[in-house]
Formats: structure tokens, C-alpha cells, sequence
């Protein structure tokens, strides 16, 4: 039996879905609806002080490329500085995994992810915690980031389980 062949997936420099999340801007380059759910990748502008705090996906593979800037990975490992033309690979397995920009200066990583799925986690938490104009800045809603989370696979963790 013959494997089918897919068609290439070609992709024009700035498009893509473009949201902003945690004080960055990520925007879905490829997502799962593009790949049959093999990958996706996402393009993140991290701004100083920005990144996701600890967390854990035992089904997914993800890997950081940074572009430009440089960001801090932690791990259970440890901590890695990630400067531009770094690579960091989170393997499948759920180890504990976070990154900051701790420069003052914006850093942007291209984010893939085996199988696809986190680019729609991205979107799904980007949409509750989406500041309403004309309102004071407030705390994200944990459980509501918690019940998004358990949906894809993901344990979040205190901002401090890494130091």
C-alpha cells in the first residue's frame, strides 16, 4: 500500500493568527489544522520580564529556537541562558519547564510542537486573559487557567517550583 503524499505547507512571511498573551505576541505560523495535527509552529515575542512560568506536558514535544534576544530556560535540570541561534528541545514525558526574558530587550523564538495542539491552549488562555479596556489590570483567573490547562494536557505550576 502506497503512503499518500502531502502537499507542502508554505506559509508567506507575517501571516498567521497574531495574539497577544502574557504581555507578548505569538502568532501560529503552521497550526494542526495545516499539518493533520503532526506539528505546529508559533512564532513568540517575549518582552522583557515575559515567558511562561512552570509548567508540564507529558504528551507533547516542544522546542524553542531563538531568533533574536535571549531568553533564561528552566528546567528540573536546571537553568540555561538561550541566546539568539539557541536551540532547547522539552521531550515528551512532562519534565517541569518555564522560560523568561530577563533582558531588557525583546526577544522572539520560534516554538514547535509535536503533535499539534498547545497553539490552540495559546489561543484559549490568550482569550481569558485578555485585559478589558477601560478596566484596572488584574490577576489572571487561575482556575480558570487551570481548567484550560487539564483540557490540553498541561499541569501549571507556582511561579517559584523552578527556583
Amino acid at each position: 500500500m502506497e503512503q499518500q503524499k502531502q502537499s507542502a505547507v508554505l506559509v508567506e512571511a507575517g501571516r498567521g493568527e497574531t495574539f497577544s498573551m502574557a504581555g507578548g505576541s505569538y502568532r501560529i505560523i503552521v497550526s494542526g489544522s495545516e499539518t493533520n495535527g503532526e506539528y505546529a509552529t508559533i512564532e513568540m515575542t517575549v518582552p522583557p520580564g515575559g515567558g511562561p512560568g512552570p509548567h508540564a506536558h507529558a504528551g507533547f514535544h516542544e522546542t524553542f529556537y531563538v531568533l533574536e534576544g535571549e531568553v533564561e530556560i528552566r528546567t528540573e535540570d536546571g537553568r540555561y541562558t538561550a541566546t539568539a541561534g539557541s536551540y532547547a528541545a522539552i521531550p515528551k514525558g512532562g519534565i517541569v519547564h518555564g522560560f523568561k526574558n530577563q533582558t531588557d530587550k525583546v526577544a522572539r523564538l520560534l516554538c514547535t510542537v509535536v503533535p499539534a495542539g498547545l497553539e490552540n491552549f495559546f489561543k484559549e488562555v490568550a482569550a481569558v486573559t485578555a485585559p478589558v479596556p477601560g478596566t484596572p489590570t488584574q490577576a489572571p483567573d487561575m482556575a480558570k487557567l487551570n481548567a484550560i490547562a487539564g483540557k490540553y494536557g498541561q499541569v501549571l505550576y507556582p511561579p517559584d517550583y523552578l527556583d
